[in-house]
């Protein structure tokens, strides 16, 4: 499916809770663009088609539509630690169930490398049928 980003949010669910959205990019390296939505901007990471390792990326603003993409999958988020989303992020380890169209699971992001390549380790933590590809 093929959605500019204000098309995304004309179709996102409402109720308070936060959205995420997956873009696949087969342009250059096919891969995966997961942003979160924390503290009013998507947070980014890229992640390899075949991989785990997910690199951390520039942060998006909310309204940005800049270009069309192609959404694999949207929806809503629901944190599952006891710690506010920015706090965990700064921590280093995001704990979070996806409630999108397809995904439908709890996934961790862990930082495994600092600086420059800022680099996290993505794991599926329940065994469902969800599919990054």
């Amino acid at each position: 499916m093929r959605l500019s980003l204000t098309d995304y949010r004309r179709r996102r669910r409402s109720g308070g809770q936060p959205c995420f959205v997956l873009q696949h990019d087969a342009a250059g390296s096919d891969h995966y663009d997961l942003r979160l939505e924390i503290d009013g901007v998507l947070v980014s990471w890229t992640i390899p088609k075949d991989g785990r390792l997910a690199r951390r990326t520039d942060d998006r603003p909310l309204n940005d539509a800049a270009r069309d993409v192609v959404v694999a999958d949207s929806g809503t988020y629901a944190n599952v630690t006891r710690y506010d989303m920015a706090e965990c992020l700064d921590c280093g380890h995001l704990s979070f169930r996806l409630s999108g169209e397809r995904l439908r699971c709890c996934y961790s992001l862990t930082r495994v490398r600092d600086g420059e390549e800022e680099t996290w380790l993505l794991i599926r933590r329940k065994e469902e049928a969800d599919d990054w590809s």
